[in-house]
């Protein structure tokens, strides 16, 4: 043996110490499970003192003479930061260079006259300084807990949890679902506090015995008790165990649950040095119990994507490390650890069935599991041969503790999987009682199955309680259902239920406070798709569904769900058709949800004028006003976004005309709002001012949330986007960007996904652009891309893209903002949606990036079609800048064209003085003096620009007035 190298120091930094030699990581002394690479990974950084190792660098000295992908290296990083728990930020990212380690090496640990016996034993000693009940090896009282086997992943808060519990009271059970973990928590727990108690720890298995007559005589084999002959009873085990200070884990007592409280007490009474921690699936409810529910294993969100926030998650940790202990070579991509954290997330973040999953992943794939993880109870197989049978497959688990229940037990359990989301008890009442069980009944075999951990409580607290079976547990129920023969009757009485729920929802949103409604909703949805998915189908009912979806529509616009809607809704437009006869009031209702959903997923396409006619027509035939007034704003959206702007300033007033007399003032502020909107795009900016302020002058009336259920839009926003636009026009760019940033946080507060993308379209992304804050620009229209994606808003997307194209061609990347704003263009064609109003606005920056690149004459055809179409539709608020830019590219096919192009600023600046547009006005201004000056004409040049400049009181630091200003300097 090499006893130089046995001599070599430990590296301590923090809670940690490092031995090279014997390629070991300790944490607060004890070992932390590393895989090879990532130890290498920290070894290079150490080494590196504190300075940046390249991702080159890294992978050079990891993974010699072999060609790796990078996210080999990424997951590495991961796997280190997961070890290092709440220190995990250790090791840095340094953007684009590399990583770094930025602990602080313990020098006295780190020389070489201190080898890692020292400090092996050094740390131990500062360890049982600052926790004396920590022990070390070797000085430990008696046990027969197992030694551990593989670390117990994700659990370090629950342990503390526990730990204060058992230092509190004398009987802790710990109770969950089966495999959630209880026994491995319990010894864990057990082994920590085995140095406190002088007669030892010691663990009774219960789950090999079926008859509670063995429960004294199990305990007593376990501790190694002489009783002598004679019966061993409960009450001789306690007399043995008196005054002993011991601590006694009682394992899986649901199937003796009663034999096992028993003893529980008695030894309890005995003597009041014994302590106890027992498992199982119900409480003990034995005197002096407290109860922990063992909780899962924490997993990602959905919208969870970063490969390193999601290995923080217990769940994921748990399926990654068991894989590798399977795979060595395992180092998963970021759409692999995406789908790591789907099935943790499918599978409840119970530790079993996770641990089965990363088994099957193993011979498998991920993919293969994420794929066929709805037949879970026959891929989920294939548990440690030594594991106990009831932990060897999921299906077995389930098994174990079906058998437990009573019959009436296991028929409520079966029934309630009609469920698909949460329910409370009088909805459970209501449709799964029968003559076999009472509505009574069912409160009491619920509160049953909550204690046997088969029913979750969901949420607890004022007067709301729900319930939820878990994922696994519900797709073992659902079989037991099938094999029943009740799914039909269940099914129907379940739709109908959430029809007759969801209507009366409806008739009471106008009374309701409308904060409740997101929450109510959310609730509901997973069983609102459950009962629409058995209403369409050949053996559901369709009037039902058309009812429901009918219904539903409050629900869905207010969650922004809008693509679902549109999807149920044509389902049940096309059912209605086929009815004898139709009910006018439904239809009237799929039509309206039919034009909003379209206008917000599909764009201004001709079928969402033609529902919302329909619907119109409909309400006006039914004298409903609600309805007429959905209608009306519904033509007038369509209208105002690129298709006739007269025609919706005709709207508009219509609207104002009908609302008049209404006793809700909300409903007069969206008209004069409405009225504000059409006069700014038509380019009368002075009057769409005062009708905008005149809708923000006074404070909301009550209730005035509800319109962006019955509009898709808050109107207080939406008025807000609208200010911020005629301000920047009207050459108030500083008071125009805090409007927008207002609305962008009045639409957040509301959390209403479609009103926030407005507000970051249509307010904060372009006058960010127009004030040249390309910093600004960005941020949000990554912002709009990133929650248009989240909430499946398709063309909101592309406006993102767009917006991203505007902030690359003005940075100078013309490249990739060309390609985004073609991608744009090209994806807003395929799908058929018309965004005219957009490819305008674009237009300017499109025609920007051709002329760099020398596309002169397609830069002209993007002005020219855009100036077109604004004439045709009468959008004019950007026609100033249409004639400007067209200006500027016609001087860029030279000389001979600057009359031309003298004539086009010409003209623009008439327009922006006619429409009151003093920004569009200094740029024409700029642009036309630029041109004097090239012909000899400075004086004509200052005469035309400083009164334009000297009309401004603010925004000087933008990019115009600093152009502007750097021009009169010029001229001086």
């Amino acid at each position: 043996m090499d006893t130089a190298s046995e001599a070599l120091a430990g590296i301590a930094f923090g809670r940690f110490l490092l031995l090279p030699h014997r390629r070991e990581l300790l944490a607060d002394g004890r070992p932390v499970k590393l895989g090879g690479r990532a130890f290498d990974v920290l070894m290079a950084l150490i080494e590196a003192h504190g300075a940046v190792v390249s991702k080159n660098a890294l992978m050079a000295r990891v993974w010699p003479d072999r060609i790796v992908e990078e996210n080999n290296l990424q997951w590495q990083i991961s796997a280190l930061r997961a070890a290092f728990g709440a220190d995990r930020n250790l090791i840095r990212t340094v953007s684009g260079r590399g990583y770094q380690f930025t602990a602080e090496i313990d020098t006295g640990f780190g020389s070489p006259e201190v080898d890692a016996g020292t400090a092996i034993a050094a740390t131990q000693r500062d360890l049982r300084e600052a926790r004396p009940d920590a022990g070390i090896p070797g000085e430990l009282p008696p046990t027969n807990l197992p030694e551990p086997i593989s670390e117990l992943v994700g659990r370090d808060d629950v342990l503390g949890e526990i730990l204060s519990l058992a230092a509190a009271h004398r009987l802790v059970t710990l109770t969950g679902a089966g495999g959630i973990g209880k026994t491995r928590l319990a010894v864990a727990v057990a082994r920590r506090l085995l140095p406190q108690f002088a007669g030892g720890v010691w663990l009774t298995e219960f789950s090999p015995i079926a008859d509670p007559g063995l429960v004294p005589v199990t305990v007593a084999a376990a501790i190694g008790l002489d009783l002598g002959g004679g019966e061993v009873s409960a009450q001789r085990v306690s007399q043995a165990l008196a005054g002993r200070q011991m601590l006694l884990v009682l394992d899986t007592c649901e199937h003796v649950i009663s034999a096992a409280a028993a003893l529980a007490e008695g030894v309890l009474r005995a003597g009041g040095a014994l302590r106890l921690l027992a498992t199982s699936r119900e409480p003990l409810r034995a005197e002096g119990e407290w109860v922990y529910p063992v909780p899962p294993l924490a997993v990602p969100a959905k919208d969870t994507e970063d490969a390193d926030d999601l290995l923080h998650y217990g769940g994921v940790r748990l399926f990654v490390e068991r894989l590798h202990a399977a795979e060595p070579h395992f180092a998963p991509d970021q759409r692999i650890a995406a789908m790591i954290a789907a099935i943790c997330r499918r599978l409840d973040g119970i530790p079993l069935a996770i641990e089965l999953a990363a088994a099957r992943a193993a011979m498998l794939g991920v993919e293969e599991v994420a794929t066929h993880l709805d037949d879970r109870f026959r891929i989920l197989t294939g548990g440690r041969r030594t594991a106990l049978p009831r932990h060897q497959t999921l299906r077995a688990t389930l098994d174990w503790s079906y058998e437990l229940l009573s019959e009436p037990e296991r028929v409520l359990l079966r029934r309630l999987a009609v469920f698909a989301g949460v329910f409370r008890l009088e909805a459970a009442s209501a449709v799964v009682a029968s003559p076999e069980i009472a509505p009574a009944e069912v409160v009491d075999g619920i509160a049953n199955l909550v204690a046997k951990s088969l029913v979750t409580v969901v949420a607890a607290g004022g007067t709301v309680v729900r319930y939820r079976l878990l994922d696994t547990t519900r797709a073992y129920a659902l079989e037991k259902l099938a094999e029943s023969g009740e799914c039909q009757w269940l099914a129907r009485r379940h739709a109908e239920h959430c029809r007759d729920l969801i209507e009366r929802a409806e008739a009471e949103w106008e009374n309701r406070p409308t904060a409740a409604w997101p929450a109510e909703y959310a609730a509901e949805i997973d069983n609102l798709r459950a009962a629409l998915d058995w209403a369409f189908s050949p053996h559901g009912d369709a009037q039902i569904g058309v009812a429901l979806t009918a219904a539903a529509v409050p629900g869905w616009m207010q969650l922004s769900l809008l693509e679902e809607c549109r999807g149920r809704v044509e389902q049940a437009l096309a059912a209605l058709a086929s009815f004898a006869e139709a009910d006018a009031r439904q239809e009237m209702k799929l039509l309206a949800a039919l034009g909003a959903s379209r206008l917000y997923t599909r764009g201004g396409v001709p079928e969402v004028a033609s529902a919302w006619t329909k619907a119109l027509k409909l309400a006006e035939s039914l004298d409903d006003t609600e309805y007429q007034m959905r209608s009306l704003w519904g033509l007038w959206s369509f209208h105002v976004n690129g298709v006739d702007y007269c025609t919706a300033l005709s709207l508009a007033h219509r609207f104002a005309s009908l609302v008049a007399t209404s006793p809700d003032p909300n409903d007069r502020f969206v008209g004069e709002r409405m009225i504000g909107v059409s006069h700014h795009n038509l380019g009368d900016q002075q009057r769409a001012r005062r009708y905008i302020e005149r809708a923000l002058a006074e404070p909301a009336a009550p209730g005035h949330e509800r319109q962006f259920i019955r509009l898709q839009l808050d109107p207080q926003v939406t008025a807000r986007v609208h200010l911020a636009r005629i301000l920047w026009l009207q050459g108030f760019p500083d008071r125009a960007m805090r409007e927008a940033e207002h609305s962008v946080n009045n639409a957040r507060a509301t959390e209403h996904a479609i009103s926030f993308s407005y507000a970051l379209h249509r307010a904060a992304c372009p006058v960010a652009l127009w004030n040249g804050d390309l910093a600004a620009a960005g941020h949000y229209a990554d912002m709009l891309l990133e929650h248009a994606k989240r909430h499946a808003l398709a063309h909101w997307q592309l406006y993102g893209w767009g917006y991203q194209g505007a902030v690359a061609i003005r940075r100078g990347d013309v490249a990739t903002g060309l390609r985004l704003l073609r991608s744009c263009y090209e994806e807003l064609g395929e799908t058929g949606i018309t965004a005219p109003r957009f490819m305008r606005f674009a237009a300017v920056d499109m025609a920007e990036g051709l002329a760099k690149t020398g596309q002169i004459a397609d830069a002209l055809d993007a002005i020219n079609d855009a100036i077109a179409r604004a004439e045709r539709t009468e959008e004019l608020w950007q026609f100033p800048e249409l004639l400007r830019v067209k200006g500027e590219l016609v001087l860029l096919q030279g000389a001979p064209q600057a009359t031309a192009a003298e004539d086009d600023f010409r003209q623009a600046l008439d327009w922006a003085r006619r429409q009151g547009a003093l920004s569009w006005e200094l740029r024409a201004a700029a642009s036309l003096t630029r041109l004097l000056c090239d012909q000899g004409r400075s004086a004509e040049a200052g005469a035309l620009l400083q009164p334009v400049y000297d009309c401004f009181t603010e925004g000087f630091d933008t990019i115009d007035l600093k152009a502007a200003k750097a021009l009169l300097d010029a001229l001086q």
